[in-house]
């Protein structure tokens, strides 16, 4: 082929990024937008943070960015949780070793057509999931989804499918004050004023659902007109908090779901004048904190049915157990994933439905990790409870199918379960995320699982938050040292 006509050719094309079948649902999507009279598409990269960015096109244009992609800058992939950019892009490789984001150069977001949906809150509005590319077709390599598919390909590459059940907690608040004079602007901005919901401490009391049931409906309403498969909507125990659980499902699309969940939610709640965040622990009165509780099990690629089951009275298969291993073996370093938040680290505290240790139990919530299921049960599995909702999903699954893998590679074992979690011998989980990012930097399973070059950027870009907090002067040494000294 003469180079003019390669250069010619579509970028998916060129390098050969698309099998027949994923050209025929760019094909479906796009007669299904010219079918429905959509006007524009929005086209969605989940960020480090697990935060969608990218840019929206109008439906005219939606076939050129299928088969090239459209171009974003790549300090997308720089910023910390302000929307500050912690790499020196101006310098050689970035400061990161990588020539590709020298001087915020671009990067292109190809759709995933497999992703597409309609917005049922915004008029004639689609929508698609995006991977990174380099212009040269390769994969941008600290792209998150990119690395939650490689992990969870490593375990179908030991034989199974990993089933994902999403149990999330959040807080749901009406929106009194968005905060939007221009002196409330920076970075971050001033978060807004809220009213509750409901007062809480009446934990799934009806009269309590009764009160946020118009919020909810409305949530209700788009999701599911949006295809996620909710199950239910609960009233958790603080004021104006919340739970949503969803079947469980394909891994890596529950990891889709949960992006495209905390994102819809947020949009919705604000259209219908309510605030929703995924914050772990909000500085509100009396507010309680909130966890994301990930179910998983394993199926076999050959024969299907769940790998878990035990026989006997075992609480799980011996294949389960050193999947359990493998949990627990690497929670202090997996909690930079699973709690990648300063605010996270307030949840783990005893007696409180939250672990505080690396520990496991048998239908035990004070356990990090809780066995559920037995001998002839399909639906056994492991919940772990140790993350909060502000996690990155990809992150989040992926670093559960490293350490999972790696208890099934060793041979690792979980040892006995507690039936008192919180008084049980066992290694503690990080008090701070600068505490997990530390277990990370010297773990060699999960180095080995993500890539020296992928931990080495994740613990700057966290370290580089972690500084900023430190040099902010809280309300707490105000009224603690101001007036003493």
């Amino acid at each position: 082929m003469r180079r003019s006509e390669r250069r010619l050719m579509r970028f998916v094309e060129r390098h050969r990024l698309w099998d027949a079948a994923r050209s025929q649902a760019a094909a479906e999507v796009i007669a299904r937008i010219e079918a429905e009279g959509l006007d524009s598409i929005r086209l969605a990269f989940p960020d480090q943070h697990g935060i969608l960015r990218g840019k929206t096109v109008l439906a005219g244009e939606i076939a050129g960015a299928l088969q090239n992609g459209v171009s974003v800058t790549s300090t997308l992939l720089l910023k910390d949780t302000a929307h500050r950019t912690v790499f020196p892009v101006w310098s050689a490789g970035a400061g990161i070793g990588l020539r590709e984001v020298e001087g915020a150069a671009d990067f292109l977001l190809l759709p995933d057509p497999a992703t597409f949906r309609v917005l049922p809150w915004v008029q004639g509005t689609g929508w698609m999931l995006c991977d990174a590319y380099y212009a040269d077709g390769r994969e941008v390599p600290f792209a998150t989804r990119r690395l939650c598919r490689e992990l969870l390909g490593r375990v179908a590459q030991a034989g199974y499918d990993m089933v994902v059940g999403l149990e999330v907690e959040f807080h749901l608040f009406r929106l009194l004050d968005a905060k939007e004079a221009p002196e409330h602007a920076g970075q971050p901005g001033e978060a807004p004023e809220v009213a509750l919901l409901s007062q809480g401490y009446q934990y799934l009391t009806e009269l309590r659902f009764d009160q946020m049931e118009p919020a909810l409906d409305v949530l209700r309403h788009h999701l599911t007109a949006l295809g996620l498969k909710l199950r239910s909507m609960e009233v958790e125990y603080g004021p104006s908090q919340v739970e949503f659980t969803f079947r469980a499902g394909d891994a890596m699309q529950a990891a889709d779901d949960m992006v495209l969940f905390r994102s819809a939610a947020k949009q919705i709640a604000r259209r219908h004048g309510y605030h929703a965040t995924f914050m772990c622990r909000p500085r509100i009165p009396n507010a309680m904190s909130s966890g994301w509780h990930l179910h998983q099990s394993l199926s076999p690629r050959a024969g299907g049915g769940n790998a878990f089951v035990p026989e006997g009275k075992e609480a799980l298969s011996p294949l389960g157990m050193r999947w359990l291993g493998g949990l627990l073996a690497e929670a202090r370093a997996a909690a930079a994933f699973t709690t990648p938040t300063i605010n996270g680290y307030k949840r783990y505290r005893p007696h409180s439905l939250a672990p505080d240790r690396a520990i496991w139990g048998r239908d035990n919530r004070g356990a990090m990790l809780r066995v559920l299921g037995g001998p002839g049960d399909a639906a056994t599995r492991i919940e772990n409870r140790v993350g909060e909702p502000a996690a990155n999903p990809y992150l989040y699954v992926g670093v559960q199918a490293a350490c999972g893998l790696a208890g099934l590679e060793e041979g690792l074992d979980p040892g006995p379960c507690a039936d008192a979690p919180y008084e049980t011998e066992a290694p503690a989980l990080p008090a701070t995320l600068a505490e997990a990012l530390d277990a990370l930097d010297v773990s060699g399973r999960l180095r080995a699982a993500f890539g020296d070059a992928f931990v080495e950027y994740w613990l700057r870009l966290k370290r580089a938050e972690i500084a900023r907090f430190n040099l902010d002067v809280s309300e707490w040494e105000q009224r603690e040292y101001f007036s003493l000294f």
